[in-house]
């Protein structure tokens, strides 16, 4: 009859979405897609998208459960669900967070999905050291000592320099 099914139009929209915009994706089966976004402060975002019988769902890994401070963490990444577009931060079973999403394949457009990768994108990449911050404190300041003493390169700790005491020698 050549009508196209919802799950196909959803299909044709990623595809026409991440082609427009130069994004680097693989298609490991049917209906998924595995997209990589280029950041900033999380230098890559992967995100899949699944396009099911009803519904088409992103999942974007965020970053692992945190150290420490993890009332604080997960409180103040729940607070930044009410501001999200389309979809939320969600602990799995361990505590490794993840951005979900979910959306009717009828409002599956081409422009929707630029839209939902853009969000994802921000949301990762405005959160991420900020997350870190809350979780990761510790680490962070033992990574960097252990940097400063061998004269290892800082430049992906500087965003952090603000959690160390770091005198005249950072």
């Amino acid at each position: 009859m050549g009508t196209r099914t919802a799950r196909e139009a959803a299909a044709e929209a990623i595809i026409e979405s991440v082609a427009e915009a130069g994004l680097e994706v693989e298609r490991p089966r049917e209906g998924s897609f595995l997209v990589t976004l280029p950041g900033k402060a999380k230098l890559k975002t992967l995100v899949w998208l699944e396009v099911g019988p009803h519904s088409l769902t992103l999942t974007s890994f965020f970053c692992r459960q945190p150290d420490e401070n993890a009332a604080e963490f997960y409180l103040w990444l729940m607070q930044k669900n009410s501001d999200m577009y389309g979809m939320a931060f969600a602990a799995d079973e361990v505590g490794d967070v993840y951005i979900r999403g979910r959306l009717p394949l009828e409002g599956v457009t081409p422009d929707e999905v630029d839209r939902l990768l853009g969000c994802v994108l921000t949301y990762s990449d405005e959160n991420f050291n900020g997350a870190l911050e809350r979780g990761f404190a510790s680490a962070i300041r033992k990574e960097w000592k252990w940097r400063a003493e061998r004269g290892h390169d800082m430049r992906n700790l500087r965003a952090f320099a603000h959690l160390v005491d770091t005198g005249t020698d950072a």
